[in-house]
């Protein structure tokens, strides 16, 4: 039973192999073709945590494939506390052919798929966020034609998307650089499936943007103060200030460096409004692209 926990165990076929499904399947979408490789298909999508992106583009892009999408809240479902995660998994098999969880801890994501007879793909947990690295490399792949070989400067802390995203790139052949400030580094279990998934050196790490986005392609940004992370606000908000993605930051890059951020942003903090709606944006292209690396991720577990 193949699943999507995360992205360290896809292999680079298979990566690269979801990519070019999924932009056959924008181009199909574009041309006005029906494609129904999802139908008589029920996608459930579990949510502990709130969503735009991912409840839009997974409903949409199950209704797109000719399949249907049940949304539930996970407060109503209670996995793991209402019932145990085996009763819940073995229970939904018998109503659904796939189950999308986005939940608080990566722990909820592995313990369904073990007792799952059907597909379990994250919609994002507190450690991956697989389906956003997968859009990532979409656009990326996009603006310059390949991944391989490119280089991401991700400016901010060494978070979900961050892990996710410099797995999948070193798998395809290009590097991440993470600036941060002192404390928020990638973690040693990182390093760990780091190692062990795409061997090389671990990414590069440092303390100055400007020497992150000296020699990038791309230059990706998220907010400073994630879900649960709200105490911390005030405090992050102080450290993180120097690593804005400004006009400034840009003008130390490459001229055909393109910005990507996975929203929601908060502008004014992590980005500003010049660089969010500047040329060298591309954000609202990686948003869409969710829909079509999500469905491409469809097909591929249900197809």
């Amino acid at each position: 039973m193949n699943h999507l926990l995360n992205i360290h165990t896809q292999d680079r076929d298979t990566i690269l192999g979801l990519l070019r499904e999924a932009a056959r399947l924008k181009a199909a979408l574009a041309a006005g073709d029906t494609v129904t490789s999802l139908r008589q298909k029920i996608v459930a999508l579990i949510f502990e945590k709130p969503s735009l992106r991912t409840r839009v583009s997974f409903e949409s892009g199950v209704t797109q494939l000719g399949g249907t999408s049940l949304f539930i809240p996970g407060g109503e479902v209670g996995m793991g506390v209402r019932e145990t995660l085996a009763d819940f998994a073995r229970t939904m098999a018998q109503y659904v052919q796939c189950l999308v969880l986005r939940v608080f801890s990566q722990a909820t994501v592995e313990g369904v798929a073990r007792h799952s007879t059907i597909p379990i793909i994250n919609g994002l947990s507190d450690t991956s966020h697989p389906c956003q690295a997968l859009a990532d490399l979409l656009t990326i792949q996009e603006m310059f034609g390949s991944v391989e070989g490119k280089t991401i400067a991700f400016i901010g802390d060494g978070n979900n998307v961050a892990r996710s995203l410099a797995i999948a790139i070193g798998k395809v052949g290009g590097k991440l650089i993470l600036a941060r400030p002192e404390g928020y580094a990638f973690d040693d279990d990182f390093a760990v499936k780091y190692e062990k998934y795409v061997g090389g050196p671990l990414p590069e790490e440092t303390k100055d943007p400007l020497k992150a986005v000296k020699h990038a392609d791309v230059i990706y940004t998220d907010v400073w103060t994630s879900m649960g992370q709200e105490s911390e606000r005030d405090k992050r908000l102080a450290q993180f200030a120097p690593y804005q993605v400004n006009a400034q930051l840009l003008a130390k890059s490459p001229k055909h460096v393109k910005v990507l951020h996975c929203l929601p942003a908060h502008r004014g903090e992590e980005i500003t409004e010049e660089v969010i709606e500047g040329p060298a944006s591309v954000v609202f292209q990686q948003a869409g692209n969710r829909l079509h690396a999500q469905k491409a991720v469809l097909e591929w577990l249900m197809g």
